[in-house]
């Protein structure tokens, strides 16, 4: 399989396609105090309603922040808005008391897993169901586990149609490694994270358990894995396999999770359903084909009715050493990087395939900076993590070129060539950077080295200018977010939720109108 895009693939990224090119960011932080221990305190609500604010809103628990941006066609508006909003946050976090967010994927101190707060949304029927799901994640995985947080790319291209865009998934999923090995960022954790369990790890002091080549401990073994899903045999040969794969495990009961049952004993609900997958968001994925849903629909029937409309990179650590978690560079060499994913060969995938693409992604993840690591080719036989990399690399340099002369200037040969000198100076990549300083002036802690970026990035934060006008629209966006929350609440008042839950999860309601299962 070549990894050198043909010229008849480069033909397709013409300027007009490549200054079309779109991509946003969702980017996850935990709240903790001073001390770098988890903040139980409720959502601010000077900061927004969660379920209805655009851009800033919770993921699985009350004190994990999701700031998100609007789709921008450069790189340099994507990191405004980013920006913008990390200031908002920082100064209302600021004026209310000491919290702050930390910068680092792997948790801060936790307390006992029944202890970390499940996010809160209100008393509406959607309100209920996302807090429902979020207990039912915390009841089949742990809730520890899901306090991890990361970087999230949304991108998209003009004229990506749904065979290319699974093309592109496969590519991805085969070669995701890269990201892994040049920006992986959570090398150790706090041995708090995984109290309890057994782990693997190597104890670097009483504060930091880690691998010594490890590059993203989030996305290997301890990370967002799931035994459970592993038995969904997921297809990325296309949309029609793709759902497929998924609707079965949406719709047939899982019978560990039946067992538990909807409720509790005391009446309480404890999972939207007792099917392997809640919900289409429960499965985990380096990468995820999206499209925007209406109020209501289905994720599944969305992509089936209208299509892919973006992507979604899932592997992106948070970089500690970059006030918003990711650098503008990081952001070109992703954008680079689909686009090899779309312009290269991209056979269809096979079971022994997507097999060995997950062992691959657990080596790189705990081992991915050890001298003469290997990796399983797609097609038998091995080779060296970094001779793989420098290959894809190099196929990278007349893509990074054209985007250059689309769009102007070099920055994106720039953002290539500084990934090919990473790969040449191992020590220089966030893993090991993260392992040295903690060792040389943290003592061997994981949370001081990410508690003392933590409080730098912060003070950074606060320092910068801020008029006037950027606090009363940020403000003002989180007035009417409260405002809108009551308009659904006022709605649903005196319905039934367990009507709600039973319709919403309705098999039917994956399929577009006129369409259904044979």
């Amino acid at each position: 399989m070549s990894l050198r895009p043909s010229a008849a693939a480069l033909s397709l990224l013409t300027p007009d396609r490549l200054a079309g090119m779109r991509r946003g960011i969702e980017k996850e932080s935990l709240r903790c105090g001073p001390t770098g221990a988890l903040a139980l305190t409720p959502h601010p609500p000077a900061l927004g309603a969660p379920l209805t604010h655009p851009q800033i809103t919770t993921d699985f628990c009350e004190s994990q922040l999701e700031l998100v941006t609007g789709a921008h066609k450069s790189v340099e508006a994507t990191f405004a808005e980013l920006q913008a909003l990390h200031q908002f946050v920082y100064r209302t976090l600021a004026r209310l008391g000491d919290e702050r967010m930390w910068v680092g994927s792997m948790p801060c101190g936790l307390p006992s897993d029944e202890t970390i707060p499940l996010a809160r949304y209100g008393s509406s029927n959607v309100s209920r169901a996302k807090s429902i799901y979020r207990m039912g994640l915390g009841l089949r995985y742990g809730r520890r586990m899901q306090t991890i947080s990361g970087i999230h790319y949304n991108w998209s291209l003009p004229g990506l149609d749904n065979d290319s865009s699974f093309a592109l998934i496969r590519n991805f999923r085969r070669h995701s490694f890269v990201l892994l090995l040049l920006f992986g960022a959570s090398p150790a954790v706090c041995p708090s994270f995984v109290a309890g369990r057994e782990h693997g790890l190597e104890r670097l002091s009483p504060h930091a358990l880690y691998l010594p080549h490890a590059t993203s401990l989030r996305m290997g073994r301890l990370g967002y894995q799931s035994d459970a899903q592993s038995r969904i045999a997921v297809s990325y040969n296309g949309l029609e396999p793709y759902a497929a794969s998924l609707h079965e495990a949406l719709t047939k009961p899982y019978p560990p999770y039946a067992a538990l049952g909807i409720r509790s004993l005391g009446g309480e609900y404890h999972q939207l359903a007792t099917s392997l997958l809640q919900i289409e968001n429960e499965f985990y994925g380096t990468i995820r084909p999206k499209r925007v849903i209406r109020p209501g629909e289905r994720p599944l029937h969305a992509l089936r009715e209208r299509g892919v409309e973006y992507v979604e990179v899932r592997c992106m650590d948070l970089d500690p050493f970059e006030p918003v978690g990711i650098s503008e560079t990081t952001a070109r060499f992703i954008d680079i990087f689909l686009l090899h994913c779309m312009t290269s060969e991209s056979p269809p995938d096979t079971p022994d395939e997507i097999a060995a693409i997950k062992r691959n992604q657990h080596l790189t993840a705990a081992q991915g900076r050890e001298p003469g690591l290997q990796l399983e080719l797609p097609r038998g036989g091995r080779m060296p993590i970094r001779d793989w990399t420098a290959e894809i690399l190099a196929g990278c340099e007349p893509i990074a070129e054209r985007i250059d002369t689309a769009l102007g200037g070099d920055r994106y040969r720039q953002a290539l060539a500084l990934a090919q000198q990473a790969l040449e100076q191992l020590d220089s990549l966030p893993s090991a950077r993260m392992l040295a300083l903690m060792q040389t002036e943290f003592a061997g802690s994981y949370t001081a080295l990410i508690r003392h970026q933590s409080d730098r990035l912060r003070q950074r934060f606060l320092s910068q200018d801020w008029s006037v006008q950027q606090q009363a629209e940020q403000e003002a966006a989180a007035a009417e977010s409260h405002v809108e929350r009551g308009r659904i609440e006022a709605a649903d008042e005196g319905s039934d939720f367990e009507s709600w839950r039973l319709q919403y999860l309705d098999a039917g309601k994956l399929w577009p109108e006129g369409v259904r299962a044979a």
